[in-house]
């Protein structure tokens, strides 16, 4: 079952990739205490994925931050892989890449996609959330192979609305 707004993220270990370091973590304390929005992508190193999902929010980090919002990546990818996505699209410090290598957060969700059909196994549904001390406030769920309401731009309306 998807996740609905009002409901608690889960609480699953992840691994976290901030300022270039992988690190374990768990969810419920990653998303405590803070607002959050939390996109995901399908995959690192896919076209729409690089060329505009996380290059949109790498360039309006400033305005979430402005908000008192952090931005949290998500993809259904091995830590080092984040990893390298991240040096390769300059995420700036602060702006936290989380890796789902086995889907587990992503299956939690309730947000998994399908992907056998273009050889890539199990993966994240296009999505952005808007979460506080861990609870979902706002969902938008992309409709299949859509880039309309999870895009930077989207969330920082829907934030100000």
């Amino acid at each position: 079952m998807t996740i609905q707004i009002g409901q608690p993220l889960p609480d699953l270990e992840i691994k976290v990739i901030i300022d270039g370091e992988i690190r374990p973590q768990q969810t419920a304390s990653l998303f405590a205490h803070r607002k959050v929005v939390l996109f995901a992508v399908p995959g690192a190193f896919t076209p729409t994925c690089s060329n505009k999902h996380l290059p949109g929010y790498v360039q309006h980090f400033a305005e979430f931050q402005q908000r008192g919002v952090d931005v949290a990546c998500l993809a259904v990818n091995d830590a080092y892989v984040m990893q390298a996505w991240a040096r390769d699209q300059q995420v700036p410090p602060g702006m936290m890449m989380l890796a789902d290598g086995n889907a587990s957060f992503t299956e939690a969700l309730g947000l998994e996609l399908d992907g056998a059909a273009y050889g890539m196994g199990l993966r994240s549904r296009r999505f952005a959330l808007y979460a506080e001390d861990g609870v979902v406030r706002q969902l938008h769920l992309e409709a299949p192979g859509e880039f309309r309401v999870s895009t930077a731009e989207a969330m920082l309306a829907a934030l100000d609305g």
